[in-house]
Order: C-alpha cells, then sequence, then structure tokens
C-alpha cells in the first residue's frame, strides 16, 4: 500500500536548494526532534531550537513555517523510518500471525528504543483536545492514517487469504492491535515500568490472535497438519 511521504503532508515553506541548505534543513529536523521529545509540542520553541543550532530564528522559519509544521515533519519522519523497517523486514510469505508479531515487536521496539521523548509526544498528541491539539488538527490525524497504513495492509491481505475474520471492519480490527500497544507504552512512559519488549510482542499477539483470526481458521490449520502428517507418513 503506497502512503505519502512526510514532505507531502507537510511541505516546507521553502525548498532546500543545494548541499548547505539541505544540511541546514536536516539539522533543523534533528535539534527540533531533540526539543520536541524533551520538552513536548506545547514547550518546545523554534528560538530553542535555533540557539542550540547557533543560527537565528529567522533562519528557521525560512524552511518551515512555524512550530506546527517542524512538529509534523519531525514525527512524519520518525514514522518513515519506522515503516521503512517494518516493510524492509516483513517476512511476507509467513503466516499472518507471524508477521503480526513482527510488526507489533517493530512498533513496540523502535518507539522505545529512541527514549521515550518522542513516544510521549506522539501519544499526547493524539490524544490533545486543547489548543496545541487544534493546531495540529488535520495533519497529525493524516500522519496517524499514514503509519497504520501497514497494519491496515496486512490485515486486508489477511481477509483475503482467509487468515483473518472478514466480518468485522478493518478500521476495528485496527484499533484491537493498537489500542493495547499504545496502553503498554503509557504505562512504560507514565509509571516508569520496564518491559521485555520480546515477551510482551509475543503475548500481546498469543492475546489478539483468537480475537483476529477467521473463526474456522483453526480448525483449518488442523486439517492441514493431518495432510501433511499423512503424506510424510505415505512417503515413508
Amino acid at each position: 500500500m503506497t502512503t505519502p511521504s512526510a514532505s507531502t503532508l507537510a511541505p516546507q515553506r521553502r525548498a532546500p536548494a543545494g548541499a548547505k541548505a539541505e544540511q541546514r534543513v536536516r539539522d533543523i529536523l534533528r535539534v527540533g526532534r531533540e526539543v520536541l521529545a524533551e520538552r513536548g509540542f506545547e514547550r518546545a520553541t523554534t528560538t530553542e531550537i535555533a540557539q542550540r543550532l547557533g543560527i537565528s530564528e529567522a533562519t528557521v522559519f525560512t524552511y518551515f513555517r512555524g512550530k506546527r509544521e517542524l512538529c509534523m515533519r519531525v514525527i512524519g519522519d520518525w514514522y518513515d523510518e519506522i515503516i521503512a523497517a517494518i516493510e524492509s523486514g516483513l517476512p511476507r510469505s509467513a503466516p499472518v500471525r507471524v508477521q503480526l508479531e513482527f510488526m507489533v515487536h517493530t512498533h513496540l521496539r523502535l518507539f522505545l528504543i529512541q527514549g521515550t521523548g518522542l513516544c510521549a509526544l506522539v501519544l499526547s498528541e493524539g490524544r490533545t483536545k486543547g489548543d496545541a491539539g487544534q493546531e495540529l488538527g488535520e495533519a497529525f490525524v493524516a500522519l496517524q492514517r499514514r503509519y497504520t497504513a501497514p497494519l491496515m495492509d496486512l490485515l486486508a491481505r489477511g481477509q483475503a487469504s482467509g487468515e483473518v475474520r472478514a466480518d468485522i471492519s478493518l478500521r476495528l480490527l485496527r484499533s484491537l492491535v493498537f489500542g493495547p500497544m499504545e496502553h503498554m507504552l503509557w504505562e512504560v512512559i507514565n509509571a516508569g515500568r520496564q518491559i521485555d519488549i520480546d515477551a510482551s510482542a509475543r503475548d500481546l499477539v498469543a492475546l489478539l490472535w483468537p480475537a483476529l483470526q477467521a473463526p474456522d481458521q483453526e480448525l483449518l490449520s488442523l486439517r492441514r497438519l493431518r495432510e501433511d502428517l499423512s503424506l510424510a507418513l505415505d512417503r515413508s
């Protein structure tokens, strides 16, 4: 499933022309990620980003219209990194359950391996209803849709292959997967609880799969196993 890139969702004020300008944008994004992770959206300022880089705030505004656009680009770029990791490593020839466990594991690992700052930023802005939430608005919703697209694609392929139940909408199935993961991440951020990412991914999929799989999938699996065993015995 093709999804728009971060630059498509949040066009920069001025496209960088030349290697020096491109490096400047990379620096602004790098430091912007640090400040947003440390401060959150409301307390982060373009002034601090500029000061850390030793440039004027006007230089930041040369490439980004403001904090909102910069924040969307930071989150979008981070999402792109996670999506790329999922798509490059996804074992597409494996059963859907195996692919789902890989997605869940990658999601938890990359959300936490970067530190909890960006993770907290994403989760908090997704729930904010005040001024910050209004300012981020539809741009954040679009980013979330793009981020969840690989899972939606997997679930759709699972429905097509008969491995995932088709009597429930993809959007509800998506929420069933992301809801518990979000809860896990909030526990790490708010309570400081450490989790075993490998074990958590396995346990979560073991809990979710009975609700996701097609009602007759277990019976079909047993039939395939019986057929495989019969074939093996015939060949022996």
